[in-house]
């Protein structure tokens, strides 16, 4: 009798707890970002969230054991992953987020799993299937329904196209670092510490980026400013990241992205609630589409079979 087939990768609960949890925190934290800046310039709100992740993840580092030395060209991997995930990305991500409601921009960010899959097998060779692609086709069909509803009703009065484009860059940021540190050079080092020194390099770089853009620093004296920062930091970037980037490297790229489906859903919930989001039959069938095509893309194998006989790819 053979044994019986091992449960999807997805239902196993060392990787299904860190991937259920990274996508509640993450989902919560799109709302808390609108609150930050409202008060500062974003660039520099971008520079306060990480100066104050970088040395909780230093001293996660140094309380679980792991070494902060890294050889050179995990050094030169840590400052391209400061600036693309911890510069790029969240600069871009906070900017969109005065033209867009917060929702749309977790939407727009969610979508990572088409570029991830992309990225990952051009730089690493995972596989990409067809199945995933349909998939990714569908969902991609849904955010042009939702875009163009924002187009029509948007509550923030902001420039529609602009905020697209910047969120799609933060994605495009975020995906190059996803897929850099599961490479190699990344794998050769612990994962906490290769963060701690990105999320370092990072914070050098957006507080250049933000000396250039908008000018001095600007410290506001609301407590509510810095609760949300200290959330922003420790529970969305200290606790999160390192469990999202574990799931890049034992789940692939393009799946581990695929907790943008939750992330989604408790986004758009939050700004329906917060920010008076409407939900128009466009936006209805461009949301349905959307999951729709995220679930089919799930759905198809994370790695080929073995070629027996000549399989046909999902």
């Amino acid at each position: 009798m053979s044994d019986p087939a091992p449960p999807h990768a997805l239902l196993r609960p060392r990787i299904a707890v860190p991937f259920v949890l990274t996508a509640l925190i993450w989902g919560s934290t799109w709302y808390v970002i609108r609150g930050q800046i409202a008060e500062v310039p974003a660039q520099w709100a971008v520079a306060y969230r990480f100066a104050l992740a970088a040395p909780a993840m230093f001293a996660l580092a140094l309380l679980t054991g792991k070494s902060l030395a890294m050889p050179r060209r995990a050094h030169g991997l840590a400052i391209a992953m400061g600036l693309f995930q911890f510069s790029a990305n969240f600069t871009f991500v906070y900017l969109s987020e005065e033209h867009l409601t917060s929702g749309i921009v977790a939407l727009i960010i969610g979508m990572m799993f088409v570029t991830n899959a992309i990225l990952g097998r051009l730089l690493l060779g995972q596989p990409v299937t067809r199945r995933f692609m349909i998939g990714s086709a569908i969902a991609l069909a849904g955010i042009g329904l939702l875009l163009a509803n924002e187009a029509r009703t948007a509550p923030l009065g902001g420039n529609v196209a602009w905020g697209a484009a910047l969120a799609l860059g933060g994605m495009l940021s975020a995906s190059l670092a996803n897929v850099l540190q599961a490479g190699p050079a990344g794998r050769d080092v612990p994962l906490v510490s290769l963060l701690s020194w990105s999320i370092l390099y990072g914070v050098g770089i957006d507080v250049l980026v933000a000396s250039a853009m908008v000018g001095p620093p600007q410290v506001p004296a609301a407590p509510l400013f810095w609760a949300g920062t200290a959330w922003l930091a420790l529970v969305g970037t200290v606790v999160t990241f390192p469990l999202y980037y574990q799931l890049v490297r034992e789940l692939g790229a393009g799946r581990a992205a695929y907790n943008g489906v939750l992330v989604i859903v408790i986004a758009m919930t939050i700004s329906t609630l917060l920010e008076g989001y409407r939900w128009s039959g466009l936006a209805i069938a461009g949301a349905a589409l959307a999951v729709l095509g995220m679930v089919v893309a799930l759905r198809a194998r994370q790695v080929a079979p073995a070629p027996a006989s000549a399989p046909s790819p999902e």
